[in-house]
């Protein structure tokens, strides 16, 4: 069976080139003009993945996406004219599973499809709970929920991402590049910032908590989650 995609984009030539490429690609789609319309498409077309403009009438890219997010994990890929780190990170904190930059490429929307949908079907086919726990640590990917010393703490979704994909391969060292394409899915033209960011939150949330593992700096490498001893 065909996967589907809903394409939530209101310049029409637009969507309608990315709606003949992916349909000669074997996908069935759908398009939205705005975001009222996207949003009832969403419940009424269940689609697999969703490209979504951000500026958008009736109800932006970013509210939709709070209401996909609402109710569903379906993976999302912002579209947007708007190409500013600040949009970017609004974006994937917020849920997105990745972004592209117009102009683009179809050859690109199709490899991130691509990409985003393999990423999220592996994860669906696995064991379906997506759980660790370590000394005085809970990552519970599945509640989006992360316990430190038995209490919640609040975590946005990309730091618990993030932390989860370190502790998932203990030890082992990741690149910020290799974090960026494997949590964010997408490339972030070398501002690797982004990771340091989120690590240097996680770390303020972790610090001190216990002996057995830690948040490492591997220096002219990237980070690895510590376990065992140093």
């Amino acid at each position: 069976m065909a996967q589907k995609i809903l394409i939530v984009e209101d310049e029409e030539n637009i969507a309608e080139l990315l709606h003949l490429y992916l349909e000669k690609e074997g996908y069935e789609t759908q398009m939205a003009p705005d975001g009222g319309k996207a949003v009832e498409l969403f419940r009424s077309f269940d689609p697999d993945l969703v490209l979504l403009d951000i500026m958008l009438p009736v109800m932006d890219g970013w509210s939709v996406l709070k209401k996909i997010r609402a109710e569903s994990k379906t993976p999302v890929i912002m579209l947007t004219a708007k190409g500013e780190t600040a949009d970017r990170v609004t974006g994937l904190e917020q849920g997105a599973d990745d972004y592209i930059v117009k102009p683009f490429e179809t050859k690109e929307v199709l490899a991130r499809i691509r990409a985003v949908l393999r990423r999220t079907l592996g994860e669906s086919e696995g064991t379906g709970e997506k759980k660790l726990a370590f000394d005085k640590l809970t990552i519970n990917l599945d509640a989006y929920e992360l316990l430190v010393d038995g209490k919640r703490v609040d975590t946005p979704p990309k730091e618990l991402e993030l932390l989860y994909h370190l502790a998932s391969s203990p030890n082992r060292v990741f690149t910020r590049n290799q974090l960026l394409d494997e949590v964010w899915g997408f490339d972030y033209f070398g501002d690797s910032r982004t990771v340091d960011v989120h690590i240097k939150r996680l770390r303020e949330k972790l610090e001190g908590v216990s002996t057995a593992w830690s948040l490492k700096t591997v220096w002219g490498v990237g980070y690895k989650f510590g376990v065992g001893p140093a």
